[in-house]
């Protein structure tokens, strides 16, 4: 498969800082550009950060056609393996699909982990379309995507504005997969909700609150916000907290 051309704005981004290590993981059509910011704060603190692009973003939606969890789990795991070798502590955080890409990484590594922080994650979805995602997925259909849910006037995610039924199928399959393995997860997390999101329905937040297993947990509602909270109004908040989070584990 040729090389696609990425869009501007979509390259993966690193910088080395101190031996606390941070993964930032983007959302589902998504782009690096979307976390990109919260990285660049994190590292301003003095922390070594690494955003990638996972497979099928930030280039075509018909190339998000030919990848799903397996690729998108597997670019994330290589990133935190490289931050496991090279860092004391290490951190998780992700928007959306990111999130959801991060809670699986902390069913699986939580004794390796320092600390879990995610916006607006899901492990399920209540849009009733989704119970059409089995037939959908079957073929290669291109729907109305789930860009740009912000608040903030102006402000714009580099994200595809359509959305491969292929791959939402796919993802719908793995956020059940995650969901059921939440009691695994026992490391120190942050859970962002914003409370007018219009793409991950906010339960989501309170529900891996009251299910994973993790004693140091907290739960922040972040009242002006959208879906794409890290680009919208309170993304200093999410900053703000998560710098406090990182230095107190």
């Amino acid at each position: 498969m040729s090389e696609l051309k990425l869009l501007a704005g979509a390259e993966p981004w690193a910088a080395d800082g101190d031996t606390t290590g941070v993964l930032f993981v983007h959302g589902f059509t998504g782009s690096p550009q979307s976390v990109r910011g919260w990285a660049e704060k994190i590292h301003a603190s003095g922390r070594t950060v690494v955003v990638p692009r996972l497979p099928g973003h930030g280039t075509t939606v018909q190339d998000l056609a030919n990848y799903g969890p397996e690729e998108w789990v597997g670019t994330a795991e290589e990133a935190l393996r490289g931050l496991f070798e090279r860092c004391d502590k290490v951190f998780v955080c992700g928007l959306s699909m990111g999130g959801t890409i991060c809670y699986d990484l902390a069913t699986r590594y939580a004794d390796r982990l320092a600390g879990l922080v995610v916006v607006n994650a899901p492990v399920y979805t209540r849009d009733p379309r989704a119970k059409l995602a089995p037939l959908l997925g079957r073929f290669n259909l291109f729907l109305r995507g789930p860009a740009n849910d912000i608040a903030a006037p102006g402000v714009r995610e580099v994200a595809y504005d359509r959305v491969s039924t292929k791959a939402a199928a796919k993802l719908i399959r793995y956020m059940g997969e995650v969901q059921r393995r939440l009691g695994r997860i026992t490391c120190p997390a942050l859970i962002f909700t914003s409370a007018q999101d219009h793409i991950v329905h906010p339960s989501n937040g309170e529900y891996v609150y009251d299910h994973i297993s993790s004693t140091d947990k907290r739960h922040v509602v972040l009242e002006r916000c959208f879906h794409v909270a890290t680009l919208d109004l309170e993304a200093d908040v999410i900053v703000h907290e998560t710098e406090a989070f990182i230095a107190a584990h």
